[in-house]
């Protein structure tokens, strides 16, 4: 698999020259549904976990919903299955009904949710790449890892989703764990990742707006600076240049490695070890939609051209199916000093 994004309409850099060295390599994942092995990179498939380590489990504190009954891993992949089947035949034959009775059946059953789980809860995993995989990927400090682990807690916590990093090589697991725990419940189906391989792509990006400097800020203000960029330019983005920025030229939508923070629910925050105090460096965006209304130049050309259909009851572009605060994205940052140092997680 190999998606392109489309190149951008003009360089941003030749129009605003003081934004040139303040561009970043950042690694677009590109995750769609597919069939992944512990061997691959993946974003909610199996993991290269060591037979005799333990699974990370969350020992809480969690915030419970009891307005919304949970669901245990399997009952929300039977609950796609049955929307997915629905979908299919409703192409197939439009007047035909939207489910059948056993379909029915089993939705009501789902719906009546299961227990709430006591104690402690198996982590659900959320990504595993390989470091020859994903270009620019590279573990902290000095360490000789080729592979990161990503794994999230299934229930609400006060502030964000609870993760937890592993940086392993993966030349060292010899016995793979076969059948890892599953939490017997998850509070929202929304928080488990879809299957997807990646098709990982490089693409240049330039800070949020919200991280410039006040001078640059008013340079893309001004509106008679981007005429330079002749038909290419989108009128629309008169009245808000800044949009302009924003949308198409500067940071790149959905899932990516490296590349700059994105703000927007808050203004920029310090992002410091909180064992060192070192600037901490963006690692992994975890994304609710690859694309919005405002940025569907990132599309790839290949689905442009050739959309891929759209996963059932779902935000447009969401192929992994995970929804963060209703939209937003979790990020990830990481010491650079040390993959010992605890990471910062930021929702945004």
């Amino acid at each position: 698999m190999s998606l392109t994004t489309p190149p951008r309409p003009f360089d941003v850099a030749a129009l605003f020259p003081r934004l040139a060295p303040l561009a970043r390599t950042a690694t677009r994942l590109h995750p769609r549904p597919g069939a992944p092995s512990p061997h691959d990179s993946s974003v909610g498939g199996p993991l290269l976990w060591p037979a005799d380590e333990p699974w990370p489990h969350c020992e809480g504190p969690h915030q419970w919903d009891r307005v919304n009954a949970p669901l245990s891993p399997e009952d929300v992949r039977q609950w796609r299955r049955n929307r997915a089947e629905s979908e299919s035949r409703r192409r197939r034959d439009p007047e035909g009904p939207w489910a059948t009775p056993e379909e029915l059946e089993t939705e009501k059953r789902l719906m009546a949710g299961r227990p709430w789980p006591e104690g402690p809860i198996a982590m659900l995993p959320v990504a595993q790449l390989y470091v020859r995989d994903i270009p620019g990927l590279r573990p902290p400090g000095a360490s000789e890892a080729d592979l990161l682990q990503v794994l999230w807690c299934p229930f609400d916590h006060p502030a964000h989703p609870r993760t937890a990093l592993f940086w392993r090589s993966a030349a060292t697991v010899t016995d793979v764990l076969d059948a890892p725990p599953e939490p017997p419940a998850i509070q929202f189906p929304t928080c488990l990742p879809e299957p997807c391989l990646l098709a990982p792509e490089q693409v240049t990006e330039y800070p949020n707006y919200l991280e410039l400097s006040k001078d640059l800020q008013e340079q893309l203000d001004d509106w008679s600076r981007w005429q330079a960029a002749g038909p290419a330019l989108d009128s629309s983005y008169e009245v808000a240049p800044e949009e302009l920025y924003m949308d198409m030229v500067s940071l790149s939508p959905g899932w990516k490695v490296g590349g700059w923070t994105r703000w927007g629910l808050t203004d920029p925050l310090p992002r410091l070890c909180p064992a060192c105090g070192t600037d901490a460096d963006p690692l992994l965006t975890i994304a609710s939609t690859e694309w919005n209304d405002g940025t569907e130049s990132w599309a790839p050309e290949e689905e442009q051209t050739d959309p891929t259909p759209l996963l059932p009851g779902t935000p447009p572009a969401n192929f992994t199916m995970l929804d963060l605060a209703r939209g937003y994205d979790l990020q990830l940052h990481v010491c650079p000093v040390s993959p010992d140092h605890p990471h910062i997680e930021l929702i945004q």
